[in-house]
């Protein structure tokens, strides 16, 4: 039986390994995106009709939503996914894009997304290096990939994957897996009172929100994953980075100012980097700062 030292000392199994079960998880996770928004929406539709005393025969029936049911199917014929249509990439090729029942359209995002998850996987491996924490690190890398796409759609960001997400990195760094436990600890916290404190003043400056509180969970678990050293770095890319794209999207699409634009992505984006090249970004801002 091959050995965990083994496996990560044998390249080609390794990434090859990688590359396989990143495709999967990047077709589960097409299923997350999909499906946990409307599971959130539903639940929140049931707090409130239980709390408004909504009698049971007005409440609205439908199928419960879970990750699991109803099973995926074409949304525009009802046809059933069957196993070999299902393989990620390879059968929205095989398939040419379309429904094997009605030949219906097939976005092209859901292999983009099993692709880019295969390949931000790899690159995670090859930079930082084939060891147990670059393993650990797909989890976080895994749930970027998906909290970016959902709050794209929705302007979302589901506290059941940032709040697991932050306690993850909190109790792996307790191993000092990422970081040191202080660096995650402080991490977090900062993390968090950061983007709350920014919050506050834009409200009491403007009356408007000017972010959403789970803006404030996924940088609390950036900094539990990454330590309070790159909090700075992941603030300021994700500001740069949210800027041009904004202000390129009112320029050149006729985005209204008054029209909101997720940060989570941007959050995420910079998280990533700083993954990949924390140790590179940390000695460019030690050295920028003259410490």
């Amino acid at each position: 039986m091959i050995t965990l030292d083994a496996f990560l000392n044998t390249p080609w199994l390794l990434f090859l390994s990688v590359t396989l079960v990143s495709l999967c998880v990047g077709s589960f996770l097409n299923v997350v995106i999909l499906r946990l928004p409307k599971m959130m929406h539903q639940d929140w539709r049931c707090q409130c009709e239980e709390f408004l005393e909504v009698p049971e025969k007005q409440r609205k029936q439908e199928e419960r939503i879970t990750l699991a049911k109803p099973a995926s199917n074409c949304p525009s014929c009802g046809h059933g996914i069957r196993a070999w249509e299902n393989i990620p990439v390879v059968s929205w090729l095989m398939l040419r894009g379309k429904c094997a029942s009605c030949k219906a359209p097939i976005s092209p995002r859901y292999p983009i997304i099993e692709a880019v998850t295969a390949v931000f996987s790899v690159v995670t491996i090859a930079v930082i290096g084939p060891n147990e924490s670059a393993l650990w690190a797909l989890l976080l890398v895994w749930a970027l990939v998906a909290l970016t796409v959902i709050d794209f759609d929705t302007q979302l960001l589901p506290d059941s994957i940032t709040l697991p997400l932050m306690w993850l990195g909190l109790v792996l760094n307790y191993f000092a897996v990422m970081t040191d436990f202080n660096s995650a600890f402080w991490g977090a916290v900062v993390g968090y009172l950061a983007l709350w404190s920014v919050y506050w003043l834009f409200k009491l400056v403007t009356g408007k929100e000017g972010m959403g509180h789970g803006d404030f969970k996924l940088l609390a678990a950036l900094g539990a994953w990454l330590g309070w050293q790159l909090l700075p770095a992941v603030i300021l890319l994700s500001s740069v980075v949210g800027a041009v794209v904004g202000i390129s999207l009112m320029v050149f699409k006729q985005h209204g100012r008054e029209v909101p634009i997720p940060f989570g992505p941007y959050l995420a984006t910079a998280g990533l980097l700083c993954l990949w090249f924390g140790t590179e970004i940390q000695a460019f801002w030690y050295g920028f700062l003259g410490v």
